[in-house]
């Protein structure tokens, strides 16, 4: 199972069928595709009734914060309500402290997303870039109790185990096929494995291999047999254990 993928992206557009038969074929049949602005949302559902592997999360990413509008919230509620039945999680939400969006407004969205998060009993996939300190302060300071997934974690052993204890699974990607990423290796290597979830952000963050190349869910496999490399599990261990991680922590998914 992918618990990070955007197969609704454009860069699937010609190929996507075949991607989600390709990676059905490896044994990877759900494929959490998080949402990322309000004019996508729509877009989005339609591919997860035409295709049940893919099982949608919605919400408003920091990136694309330039096209939002006040009203995205009321249309995000009304989504989440009509789609009780099949929307994960909210996300992809959070915080990024690198790109050119303004601190105060990404807080903002952040913080409003948490709230209707809260509204529909719904844990959240979390958005980070130089950004844990806030994002944990702010999951405190709201007292927000439905967990989620961190996507993509790339923090310390302490971060890790702070948002393991306020409900959260942290995301595995292909970062951890690069060696120069020791301190990302280190730390999932030591953490449990039952906080642990598979990802690969397709079609970014290729693995080690692929650079220059759009990414897939089907490079799951090589993000599997690092993990398997680092922690000396078996890949049949970390599967059955990740994926049960992602099914007791995400809604909507069987």
């Amino acid at each position: 199972m992918d618990s990070h993928c955007h197969l609704d992206f454009a860069s699937f557009d010609v190929d996507r069928q075949q991607v989600i038969e390709n990676c059905a074929q490896l044994g990877i049949d759900k494929l959490v595709v998080p949402g990322t602005q309000a004019s996508s949302w729509l877009g989005l559902l339609q591919l997860s009734q035409q295709y049940s592997a893919i099982k949608p999360a919605l919400g408003l990413h920091p990136y694309f914060l330039q096209h939002f509008q006040p009203k995205d919230y009321a249309l995000l509620t009304q989504w989440l309500s009509q789609f009780s039945d099949s929307v994960t999680a909210v996300g992809e939400i959070g915080l990024d402290h690198v790109i050119d969006i303004s601190p105060e407004q990404q807080m903002e969205v952040f913080i409003q997303q948490l709230h209707i998060a809260d509204d529909f009993n719904l844990p959240v996939i979390l958005h980070h870039r130089h950004s844990h300190n806030d994002l944990i302060k702010t999951l405190k300071q709201q007292r927000f109790k439905w967990g989620g997934i961190v996507h993509a974690f790339s923090g310390s052993l302490y971060e890790a185990n702070t948002y393991i204890e306020l409900g959260f699974k942290l995301g595995v990607g292909g970062v951890i096929t690069y060696p120069r990423a020791r301190k990302t290796r280190d730390v999932v290597s030591q953490l449990p494995l039952s906080s642990l979830v598979l990802e690969t952000d397709s079609p970014d963050m290729p693995p080690r291999g692929k650079q220059g190349l759009r990414n897939s869910p089907q490079n799951l496999i090589l993000i599997l047999d690092e993990l398997s490399h680092l922690r000396q599990e078996s890949t049949d261990e970390i599967i059955k254990q990740c994926r049960q991680n992602v099914l007791s922590t995400l809604k909507n998914i069987s």
